[in-house]
C-alpha cells in the first residue's frame, strides 16, 4: 500500500481548512466543501474551533488519490497553536505551505518554512485567494525567494489577480514558460540536465522533467509554487496532481514488528484517553497489547480514519492512523513497539509566557488542578507549575489567545469558571560553567541505596538539553539508568532560581548499587539532589526570551516608531523604504513586545503592522528574578531529604 502523510500548513487565515475542504472535495469524500465561517468543516470540529473560525487542534481525514492514500492533517495557523504542528511535523512525509495572495509572506510562514526546512521535509507552496481584492501574485513569487530562502518554481499563471474575474491556468511543462523556467531551476543541481538544455534540449522530455522535478522536490532543493482560490476550487486540481505525480511516498510494511507513534491525545465523551497513533511498520488488532514507555497497554477500540471519515475497525496497519482507546498510561510523543531511537527534540521555540490561573470559587481548586492536568496531557507544552505552599497555578503561553482558548474551554467541557492574571514571560537559566555532584552509597549523608555521579556544562545556545551515561551500562538495571535520566529532566524545570535551566548536557560520572535492596526509587530520588549540586557549582545564568521583529509602517510615521523602537530597548538590524513604506526588520525583548503593539496604532493612524517570532534567551542584568518553587526543593537538601521522609511516612 502506497501512503502519504501530507500536511496543510499556513499562517492564520491563509486559507488552509478551505483547501482541506476542496482537496476532499475533489476527491469524492465529501458532497460539498464545508466553510469556515459556516462552521461545517471536516477538521475544524471542537465549538470553539467554529465559533472563533481558526483551528485550535490538528486533525486528521484520509482519502485516496491518484492510486495512493493520502493521511491529510489539517493543522493550526495561529502562533499560539504552534505546538499543535510540533507534534505533526515529525510524522510527514511532505507538506504544502499555503500563503495568501493579499497578506504575502508572514511570520508563521517563515517560522515553518524553517522547521521543514530544517526536518528534510519537501514542500510546495500553495498561493491562496488570487481571486480577492489586493492579491498580489507577482510581488508574493518574489517574497517567497527572497524572504524564505527557497528556490520557487512557478507552476501556475495568473489572469487578472485580485479580481473576481482572476483565472488560473496550470503550466504546460514542455512549452514556455515553464520549460526555460524548469530547465534553468534543476540544472542548478543537475549539470547533465543543464549541457541538455544548453546543447540538446530536445532530450528533455515531459517525463525526465518530471523525474527530475520529483527528486529534487524531495531532496529539498527546489519548491514548486501553485496558485488558486481554494474557496472557488481555482488551481486546486494541479496541487492535487501535483501531490500524486512530485511529492514523496512511502511502502510501509504491515507484516513487520509494531512500530509508530502516539502524535496526539484527546478526551472522549465520558472522559476516556482517546490517542491517535501512526503506525510506521506492523498491525494492530483489537484487544492486544501495545508496548508503550510506561509498559503494555490493552487495545479496547479503534476508531480508522478512512476515506473521509472515521469508523469503528477491528485492526489498523502500517500507513494508516487510528484513534485508540485503552491506552491510559500513554503521553503525545511516546513510541509505540519499536523505535526508541527518537530523540522528541522540539522544532519550535517553548512558551515564552506564563500566567496564574485561580478558581472564581475556592471549592473548584482541586478541580481546576485536575482540569488542566488533563488539558497539559494533551498539549503538554501547556507546561503546568504549581507551588503547593501557596497553592499557586501557572500555565505556559504562548499568547493571549491561547489563554481566552484555554479559559473558554475550562468553563465549556469541565463547568469550570476560572480567571486568569495578567501574563509574565517566562525567564531561563543556562548553566555558566562545568559542575559535578557525587553521592556515594553507605556514605552519609547519602540515605538512599545508590550511588550517582553528575556532571553538567553549557550548551550551545539553541541546542536544548541532553543526557550522556559515562559509566559501563552493563553494572545495574537498565531500569535504574532510565530513573536517573527522567529525574535529571525532571529537575532541569527548574533551576537555582526556580527557571528551567536550558542548553544544558548532563552526564552521569558514577553509578552503584546494592542487590536486590536497591530500587529505581532510591535513583529517581538521589538524582535531584547531585544535580542541584551540580549545578550549584556551575552556577546559572538568568536570560530572558529576545524576539525578532519585522515592522512595516507609512514612511511619514517612521521617525515616531524608532523613538518608540529606541525606548523600547529593541534593536534594528535592517530597514528599507519603498513605495512609501518602511520595512523594519531586528530583535526586540518579549517583555516588551506587547507594549510596542499597542502603541503602534496610533502612532502610524493604524497602518503599521509588527510580527514577531521568539529568536533567542538573552542574559539579563539587575537582581535574579526568583520563582515560586513546586515541589521538594533539592538545592537545600535538609528541607529536601525532610520533605522526602515526611511523604514517605504519609503513603
Amino acid at each position: 500500500m502506497r501512503t502519504m502523510n501530507l500536511g496543510i500548513l499556513a499562517h492564520v487565515d491563509a486559507g488552509k481548512t478551505s483547501l482541506t475542504e476542496r482537496l476532499l472535495f475533489n476527491a469524492g469524500v465529501i458532497d460539498k466543501p464545508g466553510s469556515v465561517d459556516s462552521g461545517d468543516t471536516q477538521t475544524d470540529t471542537l465549538e470553539l474551533e467554529r465559533q472563533r473560525g481558526i483551528t485550535i487542534r490538528a486533525a486528521v481525514v484520509s482519502f485516496a488519490i491518484g492510486g495512493r492514500t493520502v493521511n491529510l492533517i489539517d493543522t493550526p495557523g495561529h502562533p499560539d497553536f504552534i505546538a499543535e504542528v510540533e507534534r505533526v511535523l515529525g510524522l510527514l512525509d511532505a507538506a504544502v505551505v499555503v500563503v495568501s495572495a493579499v497578506e504575502g509572506v508572514q511570520a508563521q510562514t517563515r517560522v515553518l518554512v524553517r522547521a521543514l526546512r530544517r526536518l528534510g521535509v519537501p514542500f510546495v507552496f500553495f498561493i491562496n485567494k488570487v481571486d480577492r481584492l489586493g492579491a498580489r501574485y507577482g510581488e508574493v513569487m518574489e517574497a517567497l525567494a527572497s524572504q524564505l530562502a527557497v528556490r520557487p518554481i512557478p507552476m501556475s499563471s495568473v489572469i487578472d489577480a485580485g479580481s473576481k474575474l482572476a483565472r488560473v491556468e496550470a503550466l504546460d511543462p514542455g512549452n514556455e514558460p515553464l520549460f526555460s523556467a524548469l530547465c534553468e531551476a534543476l540544472g542548478e543541481n543537475d549539470e547533465v540536465l543543464l549541457d541538455d538544455y544548453v546543447l540538446a534540449p530536445e532530450r528533455l522530455t515531459e517525463e525526465r522533467l518530471g523525474n527530475a522535478l520529483a527528486d529534487q522536490v524531495a531532496r529539498g532543493l527546489v519548491h514548486p509554487v501553485f496558485a488558486g482560490a481554494a474557496m472557488t476550487g481555482a488551481g486546486v486540481p494541479a496541487l492535487a496532481s501535483a501531490i500524486t505525480a512530485i511529492l514523496p511516498e512511502r511502502r510501509p510494511n504491515p507484516d513487520g514488528p509494531v512500530a509508530g507513534k502516539i502524535f496526539k491525545i484527546e478526551r472522549g465523551w465520558g472522559g476516556e484517553k482517546l490517542s491517535y497513533v501512526y503506525l510506521t511498520a506492523g498491525t494492530v488488532r483489537l484487544r492486544q497489547y501495545l508496548d508503550l514507555p510506561k509498559g503494555p497497554e490493552r487495545v479496547t477500540a479503534i476508531q480508522l480514519f478512512q476515506a473521509g471519515r472515521s469508523h469503528g475497525a477491528e485492526r489498523f496497519a502500517a500507513g494508516q492512523i487510528a484513534r485508540v482507546s485503552g491506552l491510559a498510561g500513554a503521553r503525545i510523543g511516546d513510541a509505540v513497539g519499536g523505535d526508541r531511537g527518537s530523540t522528541g527534540r522540539a522544532h519550535f521555540a517553548p512558551p515564552t509566557l506564563e500566567t496564574r490561573v485561580l478558581a472564581r470559587r475556592p471549592s473548584d481548586r482541586a478541580a481546576l488542578w485536575l482540569a488542566l492536568s488533563q488539558m497539559a496531557e494533551q498539549d503538554p507544552l501547556i507546561n503546568l507549575h504549581r507551588n503547593e505552599e501557596a497553592d499557586e497555578v501557572f500555565v505556559s503561553l504562548y499568547g493571549e489567545v491561547q489563554k481566552e482558548v484555554i479559559q473558554s474551554t475550562l468553563l465549556a467541557d469541565f463547568g469550570l469558571d476560572a480567571s486568569f492574571e495578567e501574563s509574565t514571560v517566562i525567564l531561563a537559566e543556562t548553566p555558566a560553567a562545568t559542575g559535578s555532584g557525587l553521592q556515594i552509597l553507605f556514605k552519609e549523608p547519602n540515605p538512599f541505596l545508590a550511588t550517582v555521579g553528575l556532571r553538567v556544562e553549557p550548551r550551545p545556545a539553541g541546542a536544548g538539553n541532553s543526557f550522556a551515561l559515562e559509566v559501563d551500562v552493563g553494572q545495574m538495571p537498565v531500569a535504574f539508568y532510565r530513573a536517573v535520566e527522567e529525574a535529571v529532566f525532571e529537575t532541569l524545570k527548574q533551576g537555582i532560581f526556580g527557571w528551567q535551566v536550558i542548553d544544558c548536557h548532563v552526564a552521569m560520572t558514577a553509578a552503584r548499587h546494592s542487590s536486590p535492596a536497591s530500587t529505581a526509587a532510591d535513583f529517581r530520588q538521589l538524582t535531584p539532589w547531585v544535580l542541584a549540586t551540580a549545578l550549584s557549582a556551575a552556577q546559572t545564568v538568568l536570560c530572558e526570551p529576545v524576539d525578532r521583529f519585522h515592522l512595516e509602517t507609512p514612511a511619514e510615521s517612521l521617525g515616531g516608531v524608532l523613538t518608540l523602537l529606541a525606548k523600547s530597548a529593541a534593536t534594528t538590524t535592517d530597514s528599507v523604504i519603498a513605495d512609501g513604506m518602511a520595512h523594519l526588520e531586528g530583535t526586540l525583548v518579549s517583555a516588551m513586545v506587547q507594549r510596542v503593539q499597542q502603541q503602534l496604532p496610533g502612532l502610524t493612524s493604524g497602518a503599521g503592522t509588527m510580527e514577531t517570532a521568539f529568536d533567542h534567551h538573552a542574559p539579563i542584568s539587575g537582581p535574579p528574578r526568583l520563582r515560586p518553587r513546586s515541589g521538594p526543593d533539592p538545592f537545600n537538601p535538609v528541607e529536601y531529604l525532610l520533605r522526602l521522609q515526611s511523604k514517605r511516612a504519609s503513603c
